[in-house]
């Protein structure tokens, strides 16, 4: 095992300070889908709700292998620094964020980030809480907009409605780029569920949502490439499915 601070590791952190948002959702979906490309992502659930744990828990035997961690069992700020120990074939962590934190829990856990990703629903109070946390976000943890390390996603959206051409007015007077627009859909109940994220169900079945998710890991990749120090280019990754077990 070693400390998560490493030249070669992908971190990327979901955040909004409102539960109910889809953080988890998103956290568990980006997981699965660096699972699928390998090697092992590690999932690192800080949420006391520990919604990405219990999927962890629930992701069948013969899935590819998610590492998780769960800091928020003993405390984010002592175990912040020691005990977001990865595995050392990992590469990719995930971060699944409480809601409510603190100005020294934000520094901490964007810290050295690599892609931040803050997902918000159509509702005048999502909208409210919204521009006040990213306003924060970019005083307190310093994220500078020119680094392509900050994103937003439209999360749980209805096509044509009132609530997400408000939401959309609102996301682009931020000048912080809307990667994807993601469905109020069944597909994500259902894959949450069974411990599965999108891409590993039938591709008939997720056709209307796999192309909005894809967004999200082609800004998250292209992220990477950008951020990634030139001593160590990006190397190539397998996209066959791999076989394994989740670790709990």
């Amino acid at each position: 095992m070693v400390y998560p601070h490493r030249d070669d590791l992908h971190k990327i952190v979901i955040l909004n300070p409102k539960g109910g948002s889809g953080k988890t959702t998103l956290a568990v979906n980006i997981a699965s889908y660096f699972a699928l490309r390998g090697p092992m992502p590690t999932l690192i659930d800080c949420d006391p709700h520990g919604f990405a744990t219990e999927w962890l828990r629930r992701r069948p035997t013969n899935r590819p292998i998610i590492h998780g961690i769960t800091p928020h069992k003993h405390s984010i700020h002592a175990t912040i620094s020691w005990q977001l120990r990865l595995p050392a074939e990992t590469d990719t962590a995930i971060i699944d964020t409480p809601a409510a934190l603190d100005g020294a829990e934000l520094h901490d856990l964007t810290y050295e980030a690599n892609c931040i990703i803050v997902p918000i629903m159509p509702s005048a109070i999502d909208i409210r809480n919204a521009a006040k946390f990213i306003a924060e976000l970019l005083l307190l943890a310093q994220i500078e907009r020119h680094k392509r390390t900050l994103a937003i996603v439209a999360s749980r959206t209805r096509h044509n409605t009132l609530a997400l051409k408000q939401l959309m007015r609102f996301l682009s007077s931020l000048r912080i780029p809307i990667i994807a627009i993601l469905r109020d859909s069944q597909n994500f109940v259902q894959a949450a569920n069974e411990g599965i994220g999108i891409h590993e169900m039938p591709a008939y079945q997720v056709r209307k949502d796999i192309g909005q998710l894809n967004l999200v890991m082609r800004w998250i990749e292209q992220s990477r490439q950008h951020n990634r120090p030139a001593k160590d280019p990006l190397p190539m990754q397998d996209e066959r499915p791999l076989s394994g077990r989740p670790l709990h």
